[in-house]
């Protein structure tokens, strides 16, 4: 991913200059989602990923850390076997 980074309006004219890009987001469907009904999409971010509802692009996107996705990846994949790891 090539970030395209600008000076931040914020920054003052002299040394301490602060610059920042936007990014993105690619959605995708995942690979969970039901054919037509329940659609959750989901794009990586440099930081981690974002998730939307896929009816409602226009409402934003909820943007996830890279630990806490990957443990609600692991629970989605295999919800039966991380409840019971918590449990002992």
């Amino acid at each position: 991913m090539l970030l395209e980074f600008r000076k931040s309006s914020y920054s003052s004219s002299g040394e301490n200059c602060v610059e920042v890009a936007q990014v993105t987001p690619s959605f995708r469907k995942s690979s969970y989602s039901t054919s037509q009904d329940n659609c959750v999409e989901a794009a990586d971010l440099p930081t981690g990923a974002a998730i939307r509802d896929s009816k409602h692009p226009e409402l934003g996107f909820l943007p996830v850390e890279a630990a806490e996705w990957v443990s609600f990846a692991r629970l989605v994949a295999s919800p039966s076997r991380v409840l019971r790891e918590t449990r002992r």
